[in-house]
This record gives C-alpha cells, sequence and structure tokens, in this order.
C-alpha cells in the first residue's frame, strides 16, 4: 500500500475527513520553442542564476560543506561558494579510488588548492565494501544497480565523523545541462527533424573524437530514436541485452503476471527540433534523476546529513530547457557548453576544459574479485524463490571472475538482490510468521 509521488506533484490530506487528494502537478518541464538569446548572454544570466542559486543553498545555523568528486558540476559548486562566501571554512569530502585509474585525486587536490578547502578524503578497501554492505542495502531500501551509490555512502558517513551536516552537491547538472556523452541520439534528431543532415554529420564527426565515445554508439542512439517500440526492443536482443536470461525463469514470471521485456521510456512531447530538451525533462522527471536523488537521500539520511543540490530549482531549470540545443551540446559536441563558458573566472580552466567523465564512479571489479569468495556464499544462499536459477548465477559469476566471461555490472546486481531479499524480507518473515 505504499506509493511514490510523482516528481513535481503534491497531494493534500484533508485533516477533517482523512481523505487524500489525487497527485497534482505543481512544475512539468516546459519544452517552449527556442529562445533567441545569443550564447555570451545566455552565460552571462546562467552565471548570475547559479550564484544566487549558491546564495540561497548556504543559509544555514548549522555546519556546511560539499561533496566534491572533481567533476565540472562539484568543482563548480564549490569554487561557488568560496565566490559567494570569500572568507568562511570551506570544506571538502570525496570518495578517492586509490590506485586506481577511475581516480580523480589530481582534480580533487587542484580545486581544494584553488579555493583553500580544508579536504577531507575517503579510500576504500574491498574488506570496508563487504562490511557496510548490509547496512547499506538496508538503508536504501530497494536494490540499486551500482557500486557508486557505496561511493556516495562513504562520502556522507566523512561528512558526519567531521561534524559538516549539510553538504552541497552537484546532482542534477547532468540531466539540466546535457552532460554524461551529450544525448547524442536526441541532438541528431533534432538536426534532422529540421532538415540540418550536413549539420548532423559534422556534429556526429565532432562528437565521436570525444574520449569514451564513437560513431557507432552515435548511430545507435540515433536509430533507437526513431525505432518503434518493438524493433528496438530486437535491436536490445541482438546486441545481447536479454530480458529472459538463463538465470531467470521467464514462463514462471510471465505466469505471474510480470513483463518480461526490456523497459522502454516513452519520449515526452516537444516541438520539431526539440528532441534534446525533450530527453533532459525526461531524464529529470521520469527516469535517471528520481533515482538518483533517491540513493543520495537516503545515503545521507543514514548519517543525518542534510544533502542540498543547488542545480535543481525550477527556475534554473525552465532557463536551461528554454536554450536553443547548440548552448547545451555544442556543434563540436562539447557537453555543458554554455555552464562551462558561465564558470569562466571561477573554475579552473583546466577542469572546465575535461573532456572525461568519471564522477563517483568505482572499482567494482577489484572490490568483487577481493572478496569473491563471500559474494559466492551471498549468490548462493538459497533464497527459495522458483524464478531465480541461483546455480546458473553461481556459474556465471564464477566464470566472470576466472576472466572466461567478460566482467560487467550484473555481478553487483546479483550480489545486491540476494543481500537485500535476506536482509528485507527474511526480516519480515520473521517479524510476521
Amino acid at each position: 500500500g505504499i506509493e511514490q509521488l510523482p516528481p513535481g506533484t503534491s497531494r493534500v490530506l484533508d485533516l477533517a475527513t482523512g481523505r487524500l487528494s489525487d497527485a497534482t502537478p505543481w512544475w512539468t518541464p516546459q519544452l517552449a520553442p527556442t529562445r533567441a538569446i545569443p550564447r555570451a548572454e545566455a552565460a552571462a544570466q546562467l552565471r548570475e542564476m547559479f550564484l544566487d542559486n549558491l546564495r540561497l543553498h548556504l543559509r544555514s545555523d548549522v555546519p556546511l560543506g560539499a561533496a566534491l568528486s572533481g567533476g565540472i558540476d562539484s568543482s563548480a559548486v564549490v569554487c561557488a561558494m568560496r565566490k559567494v562566501q570569500p572568507d568562511q571554512p570551506l570544506h571538502t569530502f570525496s570518495f578517492i579510488a586509490a590506485g586506481s585509474p577511475l581516480s580523480e585525486a589530481p582534480w580533487v587536490h587542484q580545486i581544494n588548492r584553488h579555493v583553500g578547502a580544508e579536504a577531507h578524503t575517503v579510500s576504500v578497501t574491498p574488506a570496508e565494501f563487504a562490511n557496510d554492505l548490509d547496512d547499506m542495502i538496508v538503508a536504501q531500501g530497494e536494490p540499486f544497480g551500482s557500486t557508486s551509490i557505496y561511493a556516495q555512502y562513504r562520502v556522507y558517513k566523512l561528512a558526519r565523523e567531521h561534524g559538516v551536516t549539510v553538504s552541497l552537491d552537484g546532482q542534477g547538472a547532468d540531466e539540466l545541462l546535457a552532460g554524461y556523452h551529450g544525448y547524442p541520439g536526441a541532438r541528431l534528431r533534432s538536426m534532422l527533424e529540421q532538415g540540418r543532415v550536413l549539420d548532423a554529420g559534422n556534429f556526429l564527426r565532432h562528437w565521436s573524437g570525444w574520449p569514451g565515445r564513437g560513431v557507432a554508439g552515435a548511430l545507435k542512439a540515433v536509430l533507437a530514436e526513431f525505432a518503434p517500440p518493438a524493433l528496438h526492443q530486437g535491436l536490445r536482443a541482438l546486441a545481447g541485452r536479454s530480458a529472459s536470461p538463463s538465470w531467470l525463469d521467464a514462463g514462471q514470471l510471465r505466469e505471474s503476471g510480470v513483463q518480461t521485456v526490456l523497459p522502454t521510456v516513452e519520449a515526452m512531447p516537444a516541438p520539431r527540433g526539440r528532441r534534446l530538451m525533450a530527453a533532459l525533462a525526461g531524464a529529470a522527471t521520469r527516469h535517471g534523476l528520481p533515482a538518483l536523488l533517491r540513493h543520495g537521500d537516503r545515503n545521507s539520511m543514514r548519517f543525518s546529513v542534510e544533502s542540498r543540490m543547488p542545480f535543481l530549482t525550477t527556475g534554473l531549470a525552465d532557463f536551461l530547457f528554454s536554450l536553443p540545443e547548440n548552448h547545451l551540446v555544442s556543434d563540436r559536441g562539447e557537453t555543458k557548453s554554455v555552464f562551462r563558458e558561465a564558470m569562466r573566472g571561477i573554475v579552473p580552466d583546466e577542469v572546465l576544459d575535461r573532456r572525461d567523465k568519471i564522477g563517483f564512479a568505482t572499482p567494482e571489479r577489484d572490490w568483487l574479485t577481493a572478496v569473491a569468495s563471500q559474494a559466492r556464499d551471498w549468490i548462493g544462499q538459497d533464497l527459495g524463490l522458483d524464478f531465480l536459477n541461483q546455480a546458473e548465477m553461481l556459474r556465471s559469476f564464477d566464470r566472470m571472475m576466472q576472466g572466461r566471461m567478460a566482467f560487467s555490472w550484473q555481478a553487483w546486481r546479483w550480489i545486491n538482490f540476494c543481500r537485500w531479499y535476506v536482509r528485507v524480507f527474511e526480516g519480515l518473515r520473521g517479524a510476521h510468521p
């Protein structure tokens, strides 16, 4: 009987009758036609709006700090904090993937030196990860897809250990500013809808030259934009993303009313040539960001830390969704383009000019390999679920650990589900025979 309130909606409880109203929206993304505004003017407005947001989010009568990953978003938050409060003590909290290519330690140290912050960092051993696992899973309340959530968990724990109970976070910038890889499918679709075929070709050439990108990936993304759901399902299956892997009894699930097709997300309606904005609005309100915010809220509340998100105000979102799409993802494939320009002089150029993205990435494979024996026990504990073939899960896990099968995020999700089920449902059965 527990339901989740959709983003941007409210319900009213009548205290006299006990009646609860239906959910009604108080804010929805407006994907209006493009505002004709020069890039320099948009950057100036964005700069002032962001600094105003920081001022509002810094109101506090208790010590506050910031989660710092070293990327553009969290660096902008930290540097803007110093800009609006030049004389205040500034504490930052960072997860460092020590000894891993995923480590952002140099960027974290550069930002801390730039603003004169008191830096607090945490690195994690596989044993610590294993010891904290159950506590984190209980705090989250439901399975989650990546061990990056553990990095965030440890950052909030670190803040609490140093007496900081309010933390500013860069969450939401990717969804409002077209981060990640820049949503190439939606960006290309907008151009093609406007008949800008040559521009689309030039964009594809420039975009694919960035680290971690390629022409094939962009073409897959734009094909997915135009493909009907049935074709989309078939293409994903051909790519090896089966909704019915060998360790699931799909027939039994279907008999129980469970859908065994890969989920598709219906795009938000948008004017022609505004497909990028529709994709961002969907990521901000329907999929992606809502889950990330829930993860962050559970992690921060586990340690009684209030996490504040200065990017996530309706005024800033409305402004960004009104801009020309090439202000967010430039014609040369630069993500968050207008924001990088807006932060010149506040954030070091070396950070603003970064072309990679790591975030709170963790050395997941190293951790799971180090605790493989214990992980096998977790996966092998009989859950009594007929639809789940745990013996096949174990065989696949062993093949991954032995290098006979490509390592993937699935290993963590097997562990996460099994531990979640034991801690939550076994506990409930014990309390309610």
